[in-house]
């Protein structure tokens, strides 16, 4: 059996990152330990008066105690970081699982929607670059992907051309794979997805599902846990983000049908039956 560490804040009502990345990678039939950077009453996206507990000086401690018992890992998978100094924290844990042969992902989790997060100063971007340089693989969105490279945000839709002039451009900064998600294209509005570049061959890859309407809280954490577990789990890059997208289109679709709040996350649970990646 396959193991990683997944490092997230913990939004303990609003399904996102911990809530999202444990059961999702647990379906995946990968052994799930965590990290968490923080503990939140509720996600920050369309709620107010919630209460926010930093974690930074608990992260270290965890992992050194980790390392007292001889744990390895085959992965680790950051999200959310819940202050600016988890960046080096997390960088220094990033260093030393790498030199053990961790697989290293990073979902830099900072932006949407053309805006840095609120929690944010306008230093962080510089430095959640500095931590993807540490990364086999990157998942930013197009925001994200925007500030880690200083370059102003554009709105979609968009053409192959510009998608794929940001992925080569994003190449420069993982060991492996940097993979972009909220993609879809002018004439095709229908679809939305992810396209990847291979770091070493420059092959671009997309895969698309269908584009539900409306805007869904914790899709980005369901896509990139479906695809971390995929790629641990040796699918290629195309189909492991291909079974993501479908598996986040999905649940985004149960959540429209069913006519929930849809800042309380999408309805994932009923999907995790399909995550059977070993098979």
């Amino acid at each position: 059996m396959k193991n990683i560490v997944a490092i997230h804040d913990i939004s303990c009502f609003g399904k996102c990152s911990l809530t999202v990345a444990l059961p999702i990678l647990s379906a995946a039939g990968i052994e799930t330990a965590v990290i968490p950077t923080a503990v939140l009453s509720t996600h920050t996206g369309g709620f107010s008066g919630y209460t926010y507990r930093d974690l930074t000086e608990d992260i270290m401690p965890i992992f050194r105690h980790w390392q007292s018992l001889g744990l390895k890992f085959d992965a680790a998978y950051s999200g959310f970081l819940g202050s600016p100094e988890q960046l080096g924290i997390v960088e220094e844990i990033f260093r030393e699982l790498a030199a053990q042969g961790s697989l290293i992902v990073v979902d830099p989790v900072m932006a949407d929607d053309g805006k840095l997060y609120s929690t944010f100063d306008e230093n962080f971007p510089a430095g959640m670059r500095r931590l993807c340089e540490r990364a086999d693989i990157i998942v930013p969105n197009l925001t994200e992907a925007a500030l880690i490279l200083g370059e102003p945000y554009r709105e979609g839709p968009y053409t192959r051309e510009y998608i794929e002039e940001i992925l080569t451009k994003l190449a420069a900064i993982p060991k492996k794979l940097a993979v972009l998600t909220g993609v879809y294209f002018e004439g095709d509005e229908g679809r939305l997805g992810a396209a990847c570049i291979d770091v070493k061959t420059r092959k671009t890859e997309y895969a698309l599902a269908e584009r539900v309407p409306g805007s869904y809280h914790g899709t980005g954490d369901v896509f990139a846990s479906a695809l971390a577990a995929g790629l641990l789990l040796g699918r290629e890059p195309q189909a492991a983000m291909q079974r993501a997208a479908d598996f986040t289109a999905a649940a985004a679709k149960r959540t429209l049908d069913n006519g929930t709040d849809r800042r309380y996350g999408v309805a994932f649970e009923e999907g995790l039956g399909t995550l059977q990646y070993m098979s």
